[in-house]
């Protein structure tokens, strides 16, 4: 599911590497015996993670699946006490939905110098930040 988006230009490709290395960070919701939604949570530092690779298959897109799956993200990032989660997404206003901002990605140094510098789109890149405060409380 996730090459067919990449391959559509709606999501960056990963590799066979790169997913193994981050197959814990994914959630999968299985309807009627098929795959309908995934995405990962991607932890940066103790402060910020990232909602990555999130897609909705075409036969379950319209239920509302995105949203439940980075409801139940944001769930988590708060459950292990991260204050900042963010998306770098072609579909701001999906995620402005949700209670996140648009922000530039300069203020997300962790995720610009720890993975944008590697990839191809780097400096020319079309993906918006948004970030959403999770007000941790310590």
């Amino acid at each position: 599911m996730l090459e067919v988006y990449a391959s559509q230009g709606e999501l960056l490709p990963r590799t066979m590497g790169n997913l193994y290395r981050h197959l814990r960070d994914f959630f999968v919701a299985e309807l009627e015996g098929k795959i309908a939604v995934c995405g990962a949570l991607e932890i940066f530092t103790e402060h910020l993670g990232e909602v990555r690779s999130l897609v909705v298959a075409e036969d379950f897109k319209g239920r509302g699946l995105g949203h439940l799956l980075v409801k139940r993200i944001v769930t988590e990032a708060r459950t292990i006490r991260l204050s900042r989660l963010m998306a770098l997404t072609y579909a701001p206003g999906f995620f402005h939905k949700l209670g996140f901002r648009t922000v530039s990605k300069g203020s997300l140094p962790e995720k610009v110098w720890g993975v944008c510098v590697k990839c191809y789109k780097f400096n020319n890149c079309d993906e918006t930040a948004v970030l959403l405060e999770l007000n941790r409380k310590d």
